[in-house]
């Protein structure tokens, strides 16, 4: 069940609807991008599942996510290979990343979302810049929806993924900073 909840809170933004949605993955995006070479690399993630639960007050709301490492997609065979092997994500031990909010805070005119990032059973906390997109009552078969985007940097050495960082300087064979973008529908979860 949602309800509208625009004139609870001051700093709710317009159209927010309080709810408890799962995460659609025909409409949702998770895709990512770092530099390798003289180029950025971009992929994708095809495999994303997860619960958004909207409060009348966005502050006291929360978002569980589970991405499939082996649904890693950047266009070329061979690349995304040797990205499920054991020099990055390792998704025969590792087969899912995972993301667990803490927090929903403004920040300096948008909202950014605090959790918790396991990437290879290493756990360190993301911020998320997040956009609210709009909720639509009637969606696509009737049913409400709700939209949302958010970006954030990680540093892949945070989480044990050390391949093709060069420690001399001479040569950036892929770069530690990945930069990670999320569009997100959902649906009232049942």
């Amino acid at each position: 069940m949602t309800t509208d909840a625009t004139t609870a809170h001051p700093q709710t933004p317009d159209g927010w609807t309080a709810g408890t949605w799962t995460i659609d993955p025909a409409h949702t995006a998770v895709s990512f991008s770092a530099r390798h070479l003289m180029s950025r690399v971009r992929g994708t993630f095809a495999e994303v599942s997860g619960q958004i639960v909207t409060d009348p007050d966005p502050a006291r709301s929360s978002v569980t996510a589970v991405i499939g490492t082996a649904s890693v997609n950047t266009g070329n065979q061979m690349r995304d290979d040797h990205l499920r092997s054991a020099d990055f994500f390792d998704v025969e031990r590792y087969p899912q990343m995972r993301f667990v909010s803490q927090s929903l805070r403004r920040a300096a005119g948008s909202w950014v979302l605090s959790g918790e990032l396991t990437i290879r059973d290493v756990t360190r906390t993301v911020d998320l810049e997040v956009e609210f997109l709009g909720s639509d009552p009637t969606g696509l078969q009737g049913e409400p929806r709700i939209g949302f985007s958010a970006q954030a940097t990680i540093s892949r050495r945070d989480f044990g993924v050390t391949f093709g960082l060069v420690a001399d300087g001479t040569k950036l064979i892929i770069a530690d900073k990945i930069d990670i973008t999320l569009d997100v529908q959902a649906f009232p979860a049942s």
